[in-house]
């Protein structure tokens, strides 16, 4: 077979401002996912969870659509760049994610006058260690003793849950102040 000319074929993807948006926050979510590896933990599983602030101000504010994308996107190209992809790490990270995407989904349709951002991040950070836990006791661990470790991971899902919800609500609340400056400025004129 014989080429002539320029016979390349070319897929070109049409991406929209949510597409470039959710890739941000994704890359948001990552940078946050690096920067907590680097932090010493005590106990193997112990971390802060600094991403899930991006996830819970994306789903304040777009959607939960949107965060699963960013949460997921966040626990693919996290498990690619720390060479874990398909490992038990990666398949906990991934657990604990959609879980707490799952718990997230049934909390923004409490009451936000009695729920918000520490109380949606307080439940998703016990249901994504509540699925860590299930999938180590099937699959890795199928021992009763890790039972034991159920209180140190449990406060930990409430510590840190607790502070990464105030965090987030910080954010959000520095948000809308803005916004509502930037539009009572504009009302004003």
């Amino acid at each position: 077979m014989k080429w002539e000319g320029n016979n390349r074929s070319t897929i070109l993807l049409q991406s929209t401002a949510e597409d470039h948006h959710v890739a941000r926050m994704a890359a948001v979510a990552l940078g946050l996912t690096i920067l907590e590896g680097a932090i010493p933990s005590p106990l193997p599983g112990v971390k802060p969870g600094l991403a899930n602030i991006v996830t819970l101000i994306v789903l304040a504010r777009y959607g939960w659509r949107t965060a699963v994308w960013v949460s997921l996107l966040r626990v693919f190209a996290g498990s690619l760049l720390f060479g874990n992809f398909l490992t038990p790490g990666f398949f906990l990270g991934l657990t604990g994610a959609l879980l707490s995407l799952l718990v997230l989904a049934l909390a923004q349709h409490l009451p936000s006058n009695w729920f918000g951002p520490v109380t949606h991040s307080v439940c998703a950070a016990f249901a994504h260690i509540a699925g860590q836990m299930t999938l180590v006791y099937l699959w890795l661990i199928p021992h009763a003793g890790i039972a034991y470790l159920i209180p140190i991971f449990a406060a930990s899902a409430l510590i840190f849950g607790a502070v990464n919800g105030l965090i987030a609500a910080r954010f959000m609340d520095n948000a809308e102040t803005k916004l509502f400056l930037r539009g009572g400025a504009e009302n004003a004129e």
